[in-house]
């Protein structure tokens, strides 16, 4: 840590600006992490993402398209260059720079969903989501009828308070309501534009969406800004997962961390998970683990990105670089039998 990071800190907890202080603890952190201590890194994230923030609760009576999402308060892992956005994004609806609609778009489990509950949390709001269930009708009409009326729920929230999520809009603006009428299509797009462009500037909203390049220029267009979240590195997933397990770990008394083990684990893949896949298959690894074996969790992880059953024949892990011992925890083959066996071949 800099002497600037200890004055900003001191500057921004007099100032009492929130935001400001926890991104510098965020700065921090990675700094720390970078240089190899990543408990102390890991241990900063949590306080500040589990510190008693005041978040704005509401009933949110009488909506009938839009309804309240619970967001967690766990710090969110993104690379770099596209924690730059997301912040630069957080800065400008602080500013009130006149940016206000958002469009995040990339591959499923990259954390476009999660990042739009981040910027909330940062800026202690609401998330209200669009239903799509009650929005969409297969009536001829009615859909572009229920967009007019949503943007008229938006445009009387009490802004500065919420901000608005379209969670995956391609099922708005590109899938057909009637396969069978090719305008339908057009009417519901044509009235989304129409709100879009109308939308009170003071409404924070994002929208999500996997197939960003099915999108009419219309529509990109009318997004104050877009934000790839096509941005990984193998670096960054590998950084991500690290600390992925080390908080799946920290639950479960009975397994021991092997990061050496582990990175070489996901070194060995020629393409990494994005973060949501990850997630789940690292907390399903310790979950399920056996309890008398602390490196299980280990081959469970291998298993699950390794789906060819022959990445555990024992020539194949030495190839692959792994030691005796890493192959032992991988395949449950006795070291000695290791050795002999590739001594053999």
């Amino acid at each position: 840590m800099k002497v600037q990071n200890l004055i900003n800190l001191v500057k921004y907890h007099v100032e009492k600006k929130d935001d400001a202080f926890r991104n510098e603890v965020a700065a921090i952190a990675r700094s720390f992490d970078k240089k190899g201590n990543e408990d102390v890194a890991q241990y900063l994230m949590e306080l500040i993402s589990t510190a008693n923030f005041y978040v704005p609760q509401a009933n949110y009576k009488n909506l009938n398209y839009l309804r309240k999402i619970n967001y967690s308060t766990n710090p969110l892992l993104l690379p770099g260059t596209i924690e730059e956005d997301i912040i630069g994004i957080t800065k400008a609806i602080v500013n009130k720079s006149g940016l206000s609609k958002f469009l995040f778009y990339g591959g499923p489990g990259t954390g476009k969903t999660e990042s739009a509950y981040q910027i909330a949390r940062i800026l202690e709001r609401d998330i209200l989501s669009v239903d799509f269930e009650q929005l969409i009708d297969s009536r001829l009409g009615e859909t572009a009828k229920n967009v007019a009326r949503l943007f008229e729920e938006i445009n009387h929230l009490p802004y500065g308070k919420v901000i608005v999520v379209f969670d995956e809009i391609d099922s708005l603006v590109l899938d057909r309501v009637n396969s069978n009428d090719l305008r339908e299509m057009g009417r519901v797009t044509s009235v989304f534009l129409r709100e879009l462009d109308e939308l009170n500037e003071n409404i924070v909203l994002i929208a999500t969406t996997n197939l960003f390049g099915n999108f009419d220029k219309a529509i990109i267009r009318r997004f104050d800004a877009t934000v790839s979240f096509d941005r990984y590195k193998k670096e960054d997933l590998i950084e991500i997962a690290d600390a992925m397990l080390s908080a799946n770990l920290k639950r479960a008394s009975n397994s021991r961390k092997d990061i050496r083990l582990f990175n070489k684990i996901l070194s060995n893949l020629e393409e990494l998970p994005y973060p949501g896949d990850l997630k789940q298959v690292i907390k399903t690894a310790v979950a399920f683990s056996d309890e008398n074996n602390e490196y299980d969790y280990l081959r469970k992880i291998y298993l699950a990105l390794n789906s060819n059953e022959d990445e555990l024949n024992i020539q194949v892990l030495s190839d692959k670089g792994y030691t005796m011992r890493e192959i032992e925890i991988l395949s449950r083959i006795p070291k000695s039998s290791v050795s002999r066996k590739l001594k053999e071949k």
